[in-house]
């Protein structure tokens, strides 16, 4: 493979520079290629990342069929361009979001099926329906909810959630944009031999993330100590027992390689991937955990009431993922709070007018 040529879509983004100066680092002779529109604040800061790291950068909107004629042929795709923010289109840019993760994600598609690149795709766990997740059965603990053992629902342990949750509810705009890019692959592979592998993604943290309340929240409560503002508990009593797992980019990265190198494996394959119940995390033990790191405490204030789209808790269930290719995430939350402040530290001038928000 070492003539191999990679596409990656939302190449200026979290994690789509990360993966590309990832790969680069690795497989110094592979061709890899960073396509992104720069409409995320802070994405123009990865350019020179990309460009010292010997990564292509080329300016393309995914929207714009003209911007994926590139006149190269990829040996692999990684569609890691999304408006990821599952507010988005809630109240407005109904069709930016539509536009950019369903008919951008066919664009593309349609580029892996007119040159035979294969194609990773990074979908969501907000796949998952906002009502069924919200009929979880949980407990409350000390400084978190907790997940019970009796389940209502199928697909769903004190593991986690695994692939055969339901899928037949409401879930935002942004999940079924990302439910229905999924459809289309499926769609691909039947007709134009497309050959796929989708990565359901929970929420996926470390450096280099210019975190946003609506997305990219392990970053933002990092900052937020950083420079010592305060932080909220929104919902379910405003007492911040809500639960997420994280997955450092280390540990994604270490996912792709695999994938990448072992297609055979994973072809047709759609997999939950996340941080899994040893890296999960309540927004009180975030708290600590940020104070612990920086040295830093900070006001936290309760908002009792939850808003639309808010879930009590997700973790991964990863026993498909790891059932399939052996991988499993090595890094924990702390790894993850640790590695992001010393980035943080390190370029503070440049971060603060973004993440000091």
């Amino acid at each position: 493979m070492s003539n191999t040529s990679i596409l990656i879509t939302g190449g200026c983004g979290f994690i789509g520079s990360n993966l590309c100066i990832l790969l680069k680092e690795k497989y110094p002779a592979y061709q890899v290629t960073a396509l992104d529109n720069l409409k995320r604040r802070g994405s123009e800061l990865n350019i020179p990342r990309l460009r010292n790291a010997g990564v292509e950068y080329i300016h393309g909107d995914i929207r714009n069929p003209e911007d994926l004629q590139l006149g190269s042929k990829f040996d692999f795709i990684i569609d890691a361009a999304a408006e990821p923010s599952v507010l988005a289109g809630m109240g407005s840019a109904l069709n930016y979001v539509i536009n950019t993760n369903l008919t951008g994600t066919i664009n593309t598609l349609q580029l892996a099926a007119d040159t035979g690149a294969k194609f990773i795709f990074l979908s969501t766990s907000r796949v998952y329906p906002i009502a069924y997740l919200e009929k979880i059965n949980y407990s409350r603990g000390f400084t978190r909810f907790e997940l019970s053992e009796q389940q209502p629902l199928p697909g769903v342990s004190t593991k986690g959630i695994s692939e055969t949750f339901p899928l037949d509810k409401a879930r935002s705009v942004y999940g079924t944009t990302k439910l229905a890019s999924e459809l289309f692959i499926t769609e691909f592979s039947e007709f134009f031999d497309l050959e796929y592998v989708i990565n359901r993604l929970g929420v996926v943290a470390g450096p280099f993330q210019m975190g946003k309340v609506d997305q990219g929240v392990i970053t933002l409560w990092l900052a937020r100590h950083f420079w010592k503002r305060d932080v909220a508990y929104f919902g379910y009593g405003g007492a911040g027992l809500q639960v997420r797992d994280a997955l450092h980019i280390l540990d994604l990265f270490s996912l792709i390689d695999y994938q990448l190198h072992h297609f055979g494996i994973v072809n047709g394959c759609t997999f939950n991937a996340g941080g899994g119940l040893a890296s999960s995390v309540s927004l009180f033990e975030l708290t600590e955990i940020c104070r612990e790191v920086t040295g830093n405490k900070v006001g936290a204030f309760s908002v009792k009431e939850s808003r639309k789209g808010d879930i009590p808790l997700y973790i991964t269930d990863n026993s498909k993922i790891q059932a399939h290719t052996g991988w499993s995430p090595k890094r924990t939350i702390k790894d993850i709070i640790s590695d992001t402040y010393t980035w943080m530290h390190k370029y503070e001038q440049q971060l603060k007018p973004i993440l000091d928000q």
